[in-house]
C-alpha cells in the first residue's frame, strides 16, 4: 500500500525542483568537494555497479563512470522530470554506453540485478522515508558500500543559525526539518559506520556497508 505521506512529500519536492532545475548546477560549486569525497568513500572498482540515488541533473555521473570503468555500470533515478531531463541530456552528450537512468520515486525504483554501491548525495527526503530506504537497500548486494552526504543542523553555539539551515532545506525538500541526525534511519542498517561533519558543522559525510551476514549491523558513529 502506498504511503500517502510519501506521496505528499514527493509531490512537494517535484514542484520545488521544477523551479530550481534550470539553474541547479550553478548552485553546486560549494558542495563539489563533498561530492567527490562521498564518491571516494564508495571505494569503487572497475566492473562495479553503482546506484546514484536521486541523481538530479547527473553531476555525479562523470565521476562514477570514471570510477567503475567501461566494464562497470552506473544506474540512477530521480523523481523530478525536470532534473532527470538534464541528466539524460548529459548522458546523451557523453554517449556513455554503461549508464542507465530512470524517472522513478525511490519507493518504486527497480533493477534487474543488485548493485555493489549506493551514493546518497543530498537525498534528504529519501533518507527520511523508511519505505524508500527499505526499497533501495533491497537492491544492493550483501556487503555493498554506502556513502551519504547531506545537510544537518549546526551544533553548539552555531545552532543559532539553524533557522537559516531549515530555510535552505525547505527550499528544495518536500519534508524539510528532521535535521539533527538525518542519517538515523539508515545508520542502524549498516556496518562499519563512519560519520564526519562538513561545512563547519552544517553538513555531514557518512559511509558504511550493508551487512554481509544477516542480522549484523552497527549504529556506532565513528568520527574521523
Amino acid at each position: 500500500m502506498t504511503d500517502q505521506r510519501d506521496v505528499r512529500i514527493r509531490d512537494r519536492s517535484i514542484a520545488k525542483y521544477q523551479k530550481h532545475a534550470a539553474g541547479y548546477d550553478q548552485t553546486c560549486g560549494p558542495t563539489w568537494p563533498i561530492r567527490m569525497r562521498a564518491i571516494d568513500a564508495l571505494c569503487l572498482q572497475a566492473g562495479d555497479h553503482v546506484l546514484d540515488v536521486g541523481c538530479g541533473t547527473g553531476l555525479s555521473l562523470p565521476l562514477l563512470v570514471q570510477a567503475v570503468g567501461p566494464s562497470g555500470k552506473v544506474s540512477g533515478f530521480d523523481q523530478s522530470p525536470d532534473m532527470l531531463a538534464q541528466a539524460q541530456a548529459r548522458c546523451a552528450q557523453a554517449a556513455w554506453p554503461n549508464v542507465q537512468l530512470a524517472l522513478s520515486s525511490a519507493q518504486d525504483f527497480a533493477l534487474p540485478g543488485r548493485v555493489d554501491a549506493l551514493l546518497f548525495h543530498y537525498a534528504h527526503d529519501i533518507l527520511r522515508s523508511p519505505s524508500a530506504i527499505d526499497r533501495l537497500l533491497s537492491l544492493a548486494k550483501p556487503g555493498a558500500r554506502v556513502a551519504i552526504a547531506g545537510i544537518k543542523y549546526f551544533p553548539g553555539l552555531l545552532s543559532l543559525l539553524n533557522p537559516w539551515v531549515y530555510l535552505k532545506n525547505q527550499g528544495y525538500n518536500g519534508a524539510p526539518g528532521e535535521l539533527r541526525a538525518p542519517w538515523d534511519r539508515i545508520a542502524p542498517r549498516l556496518t562499519d559506520w563512519r560519520l564526519t561533519p562538513t561545512q563547519w558543522g552544517m553538513g555531514y559525510l557518512a559511509s558504511g556497508r550493508l551487512p554481509s551476514v544477516a542480522g549484523q549491523a552497527s549504529t556506532a558513529a565513528t568520527p574521523r
